[in-house]
């Protein structure tokens, strides 16, 4: 019967096509070796018949259709054939000749496959199945890692903490092979470590110094021997331990850091200054060897063996030549030739790197060698920062021994590292007189000090510590270097430190470490009462920014605090009206003489940020007399005042949705003072509680949008501030964000209601709060900094104001006006989803294209042209945008054929063309009456001094030449 079995299976799948036929035959296959393994059963005697039929499917082809077509995948078909192949050892005197004759093959994926059924045969077959196949696996595995092997080395400093082996493909399965051939049978390793072409590579490295000076074959067998070699000593300790013994102490002689003792024999040099001459070849080998002990001491420690990796033979040698190695890595990174690519900087940092990581408690490396490692790679930072290579290097090298021993959870480690290197960089960020540039200082102290919660709060309050001395230097003596300092410092804070914190590391007491932060920043700015720099301005934009970003990552707890402390501070300053709203109205002639000094600048600026950043849930202390301050100080400019009030609008609760930032106000309040807040020429700014009044009419806010008073060019600041307030009411959902686009709207217009003449500026000023009110921000008003919003937002106030916008356009008063409408309606329409676009096609095709026709004219439209431009292209290349594309072909075509010259924007000179390209797509009969004139502008466009437009051009010539081939579409 199993005869037969075996007979019917050799029937069926001989001439077999069908994947799915032959995926039950091979599991058939599978099945009789594991029903009939007797040596002298069924399967046996028909071993060579059934491997023959079976064989000739190796290596497995899909000719006849698509591999994502068929119904069986290929890598699922092969393994099932491995799988056959490897199920019992009766295959092998077939088998494993059939697959290294396979290995010679030049198709990649015929010598992968055969590296994987190796792979698997061999575990399975057993070793003392596979020894009289050793020297035969050997020689093709030779020879195919010497043919795999990527002899272009890099030395940028991504790769100084990236894979060694790639991560698939030939070398990849060919090393596999080898490590497992090593880790079955010991005896394997012989055919390693004996084989001639170790004797020609230390030839090779012995005569050749650099790399670049190598022979490509024999760099070629340099390359390949380290990666067998690394290979074999990863398999076991035993195996670490006999290359160890081989082929160390020969790597060691040839990088010159033996010495002969009183008996003769050479050992390694004792903790000396090296001087010998650097060999890249010998330093490539040492750190494939170390590489491989450092990984199989991490294998050991996720096994609990770490105490034993210590008494091996490789931990002892290495033990002895570390100093030596330490002296000759540092010589090697200090170097640096620019003919060679800094090829010795790499290794000597790689290797540095490597020891450091070889260090694993008492029972492996001595505590000294980490240390060393340490404090070298640290003095390759402070003086070498003039040679970028070997500075970038050492800095990553310091960051990946951190964040490994954070990983591992080496308290002892971390105890020295934090000792050595972070205190250093601390030191040094709080340090003035050092020779490395500060800004060097800062970046490599914080990616240090990123590597671990502990590190992180030791960073944080060394900055807060530079912080405050480099602060009082700046304010009481205006020592410019110390502004710089902290406006280095500041950057360094949010734009690196910050945005890092919650992705990096998990810190138990990060609120307390922002808090202390924060309140440091107020206490220097409230103790410091004069500022005597000239440039105290420098410091604002970056003290901003860092007061943004801890308070918008800080608990409403925090915030609160944070608050509080700053309010207290504007309190303390000369900034008006702050300790009630006055009852009747503000004089515009003492508003005309106030002026913020530098810190009442920063104060007010700082205090914007915190109220930009909070939560809606936190709480604002008078927030009557906070809205009053930021309304009175933004019609005099101050745009965080501006953006502060928007933010208020937007996170103050109305009694309907019960959420209130303050006990004691509500949107609506806030909303009365800004709009209802009179000003009065004649009055004091600051009450007297007299009660006199003078003649004179009254304006607010509103006012102010249609006209300059007292040559204070209110008018713009009063635009600008209704945009931002107008967007925190916009992006919430409230209804009065339209009645503020109907203000900025009647802005557009050259005389107002009462016949006033506008300044073209305000007017452009009114037209770019548009802009304001539609776009995404960074600095304020974003789900960063806490705003409310209200989905589709951006949807609802289009359906609200493009109506008015549409009618408004169709009949301006001057030219000037029809500009600046369309320069708002660019802004509305260039800031809604896609999906908006498309279902108002027909209505947006011939305002985008008069708008693109007048906007041209305007030079400093450009930005709006062509974000109108893009609006053009999501029509045209949308199917839905095509049917409204076809009846407007003949302006479409106009247009873009104008903007293929546009001068003053490349971007827009490109767009253009692409759009020409896209209108190929139109029917046939609507676009080929338009061919000579499209071709005879991209002729010109064909000389563009711009290489991207003349490519476009190109693409987009051959395309209309073509049209006249294409056969007509309905």
């Amino acid at each position: 019967m199993g005869d037969m079995l075996v007979y019917g299976t050799c029937e069926a799948i001989d001439g077999e096509k069908d994947p799915q036929c032959l995926m039950i035959a091979f599991h058939i296959i599978e099945l009789l070796a594991q029903l009939f393994p007797d040596p002298s059963g069924p399967v046996a005697s028909n071993a060579a018949d059934l491997f023959d039929v079976m064989g000739c499917y190796f290596p497995l082809h899909f000719t006849h259709e698509k591999d994502e077509e068929a119904c069986v995948k290929r890598d699922t078909l092969s393994r099932a054939l491995m799988l056959a192949f490897s199920s019992t050892p009766l295959f092998e005197p077939f088998s494993i000749p059939l697959l290294l004759e396979k290995l010679s093959s030049s198709l990649e994926l015929a010598k992968v496959d055969s590296l994987k059924y190796l792979h698997d045969c061999a575990l399975k077959y057993g070793a003392n199945r596979m020894v009289k196949h050793y020297k035969g696996l050997w020689s093709s595995l030779k020879e195919t890692i010497y043919s795999s092997i990527e002899t272009h080395l890099s030395f940028a400093p991504e790769s100084l903490t990236g894979p060694g082996a790639p991560d698939e493909g030939v070398q990849k399965e060919a090393l596999n092979l080898l490590q497992s051939l090593v880790m079955q049978d010991a005896s394997f390793l012989s055919f390693v470590v004996g084989d001639i072409d170790i004797d020609i590579v230390f030839d090779t490295i012995s005569s050749y110094c650099h790399f670049k000076e190598m022979l490509e074959e024999s760099k070629r067998k340099v390359l390949a021997i380290s990666e067998i070699l690394s290979v074999s000593a990863k398999a076991s300790a035993s195996s670490c331990n006999k290359i160890f013994e081989i082929v160390f102490f020969r790597i060691l002689k040839a990088l010159g850091i033996l010495e002969k003792n009183s008996e003769g024999d050479y050992i390694p040099q004792e903790d000396s200054t090296f001087s010998g001459r650097l060999n890249q070849g010998g330093l490539f080998l040492c750190i494939g060897l170390l590489t491989a002990s450092k990984d199989h001491t991490l294998s050991s420690k996720e096994h609990s063996m770490v105490s034993s990796c210590g008494h091996e033979m490789w931990c002892s040698m290495v033990n002895r030549s570390a100093f030596s190695l330490i002296q000759m890595f540092s010589s090697a990174a200090a170097s640096f030739d620019e003919d060679d690519g800094g090829a010795d900087a790499y290794l000597g940092v790689k290797g540095l790197l490597t020891l450091g990581m070889l260090h694993g408690g008492s029972s492996l490396l001595s505590r000294s060698i980490f240390d060393k490692v340490l404090i070298t790679l640290t003095s390759i930072i402070t003086a070498e920062c003039g040679k970028t290579l070997a500075w970038k290097l050492a800095l990553k090298a310091l960051v990946y021994i951190g964040s490994f021993i954070d990983r591992y959870h080496e308290t002892e480690k971390t105890l020295t590292y934090m000792n050595i290197v972070v205190d250093k960089f601390v030191m040094l960020a709080c340090s003035d007189h050092v020779g490395m540039p500060y800004s060097l200082i800062l970046e490599a102290a914080s990616d240090i000090c990123l590597t671990g919660p502990k590190h992180v709060h030791k960073i944080i309050q060394g900055f807060e510590e530079a912080l405050c001395a480099n602060w009082s230097d700046s304010c009481v003596r205006g020592n410019s270097r110390s502004i710089e300092n902290c406006v280095l410092l500041l950057d360094c804070f949010s734009n690196k430190l910050l945005p890092r914190l919650n992705g990096v590391v998990e810190i138990d007491d990060l609120e307390d470490i922002l808090l202390q932060f924060a309140v440091s920043i107020w206490n220097k700015i409230e103790t410091c009462r004069v500022f005597s720099c000239t440039h105290g301005k420098e410091l604002i934009d970056p003290t901003m920014m860092a007061m943004r970003q801890v308070v918008a990552i800080s608990s409403v707890e925090t915030q609160n605090t944070i608050i509080q402390k700053a309010y207290s501070v504007v309190l303390s300053s000369t900034l008006p009206l702050m300790e009630s709203i006055p009852s009747k109205p503000v004089a515009l002639e003492a508003l005309k003489h106030f002026d913020l000094s530098i810190r009442d600048e920063l104060i007010l600026s700082l205090f914007a940020s915190t109220i930009i950043a909070a939560s809606p849930t936190t709480d604002i202390p008078n927030v009557k007399s906070v809205v009053h301050l930021f309304l009175v100080t933004l019609l005099r400019g101050h745009l965080p005042a501006a953006q502060a009030l928007g933010s208020i609008v937007n996170k103050l609760g109305s009694g309907s949705r019960g959420t209130k930032i303050s006990s004691t106000s509500s949107l609506e309040e806030a909303y009365k003072i800004i709009f209802h807040t009179t000003f009065e020429v004649g009055k004091s700014l600051y009450s007297d509680g007299s009660g006199e009044s003078s003649s004179g009419s009254e304006i607010n806010l509103t006012k102010f949008c249609f006209g300059d008073y007292d040559g204070m060019n209110l008018q713009n600041h009063a635009i600008t501030g209704l945009a931002w307030i107008g967007k925190g009411l916009l992006m919430r959902g409230d209804e009065r964000a339209c009645d503020i686009a109907l203000v900025l709207l009647d802005c557009l217009k050259t005389t107002d209601s009462s016949g006033q003449v506008l300044q073209s500026s305000s007017m452009r000023c009114a037209a770019d709060a548009f802009r304001i009110l539609m776009c995404d921000s960074d600095i304020c008003l974003s789900r960063k900094f806490h705003a409310v919003i209200r989905p589709l937002y951006k949807q609802w106030f289009f359906s609200k104001t493009f109506p008015i916008l549409e009618s408004s356009i169709v009949k301006p008063d001057t030219p000037l006006s029809r500009i600046m409408l369309y320069l708002a309606f660019t802004h509305v329409v260039s800031n809604v989803p896609t999906v908006v676009i498309l279902d108002n096609a027909k209505k947006l095709y011939p305002l985008t294209l008069e708008g693109l026709s007048i906007l041209i004219h305007d030079p400093l439209g450009k930005d709006a042209v062509y974000s109108l431009l893009l609006v053009l292209s999501g029509l045209l290349t949308d199917k839905k945008g095509q049917e409204s594309s076809i009846d407007n072909a003949h302006i479409i075509v106009n247009c873009l054929v104008k903007l293929t010259s546009y001068p003053h924007a490349m971007l827009v000179r490109e767009t253009a063309i692409q759009c020409l390209v896209a209108m190929i797509d139109l029917p046939h009969r609507r676009v080929y009456p338009f061919r000579i004139q499209v071709l005879q502008a991209i002729a010109k466009a064909l000389d563009d001094p711009k290489r991207r437009v003349r490519e476009e051009a190109v693409r987009c010539r051959q395309a209309w030449e073509s049209i006249a081939s294409r056969s007509t579409r309905l």
